[in-house]
């Protein structure tokens, strides 16, 4: 989220390697690449990449990668995702396999979204248990054949660099071989000039990349996710895979926000909006209608891909659901806040890529 929480809270780094994993069904051995054929790649005793279901979005597209300003998928046809962001993992109870099968079935979503919480009672005090979270959505979402971000949601990321390096290893290591998996390896940087968050993202990239892992890497950009045109006056050298994070909440981010995303589209920067609402950027206050289509138009028009923020039920402006909708679904409209409802709308409002 784009503003809170941002009270300070003191983490204790967790060794890297102290703890072992939660078990993926679909974790691959080191050195596949991540282009090989859904249920070819068997771990031992962890399964193998189940098919992709022809139907489904990541059936029909494939891997993604970038060309020019734009995510294509592996015809080379630039690819529109929209779906939903679900909440910190240490505060939600929505990282379930029903919660996917909403989004992927009723509200007919291409893209979840991942959230792993880092600091304040998350990935850092409590690994296995926020990883465990992660780990279950992304599962189901490559069962159901929709593409799912894992999402490193820290605002001080070059601080846990060293973990956050090992946690994409691993993660590289376990879904490289799946199309529908992208890593936004930085969510929201705050306090950290582009330089600094670039040099972080090339570090994790690498980690990713020494996998064979080819999969879509989203990169976050100073002041929260808004200093894209700064961004785009140093891009990151790297192999056509990497993406640039966009956030905007519409009642506080307006014309002048998507003046900078039009210069960083000018200079050839792909843009991915991978945190999005309709309210304002502390989660709450008024709902801006008006200003949230403008919003949308735009990413239409420049064919950027979007999850909102966010599938839960906390009571805020923001989610998606009142609170006491229950994790399981459906979720009928007398369960969906104005917000859900205008969201879920959008999802719907052109044809599903």
């Amino acid at each position: 989220m784009s503003l809170y929480p941002r009270l300070g809270v003191i983490c204790v780094l967790l060794v890297a390697c102290a703890a072992d994993p939660p078990p993926s069904k679909y974790a691959q051995p080191a050195g596949q690449g991540s282009m090989a054929a859904a249920g070819t790649n068997g771990a031992v005793g962890q399964g193998e990449l189940p098919p992709v279901p022809l139907e489904s979005p990541v059936g029909r597209h494939g891997s993604l990668q970038v060309s020019g300003n734009r995510i294509v998928d592996e015809a080379g046809e630039a690819v529109q995702l929209r779906g939903m962001s679900l909440f910190w993992s240490q505060w939600s109870s929505f990282y379930t396999a029903d919660s996917v099968d909403q989004l992927a079935g009723d509200w007919s979503a291409t893209l979840v979204r991942a959230v792993l919480g880092v600091e304040s009672g998350g990935y850092l005090e409590n690994q296995a248990a926020n990883e465990a979270k992660v780990v279950a959505v992304v599962d189901r979402a490559i069962e159901r054949g929709v593409y799912v971000i894992i999402d490193w949601h820290d605002h001080r990321a070059q601080d846990h660099q060293s973990t956050a390096r090992d946690f994409f290893t691993r993660m590289a290591r376990r879904y490289g071989a799946s199309p529908a998996v992208l890593f936004e390896v930085y969510n929201e940087p705050m306090g950290a000039d582009w330089p600094t968050v670039k040099a972080y993202a090339e570090s994790i990239i690498a980690a990713i990349r020494a996998e064979n892992a080819h999969n879509l890497i989203i990169v976050g950009t100073p002041k929260w996710s808004q200093d894209v045109d700064v961004a785009a006056l140093s891009p990151i050298a790297a192999d056509g895979g990497v993406a640039y994070t966009l956030h905007f909440y519409a009642a506080t981010h307006k014309q002048w926000l998507r003046n900078k995303a039009e210069v960083a589209l000018t200079a050839g920067l792909p843009l991915f909006v991978t945190e999005w609402g309709s309210c304002e950027a502390n989660g709450t206050g008024v709902l801006d209608p008006a200003e949230t289509a403008t919003w949308l138009d735009f990413m239409n028009q420049h064919q950027i891909s979007w999850a909102n923020w966010a599938l839960n039920d906390k009571a805020e402006a923001c989610s998606a659901l009142v609170p006491g909708a229950g994790t399981k679904g459906p979720w009928p409209s007398q369960v969906l806040t104005a917000s859900g409802k205008l969201v879920k709308a959008a999802i719907a409002s052109t044809e599903a890529e």
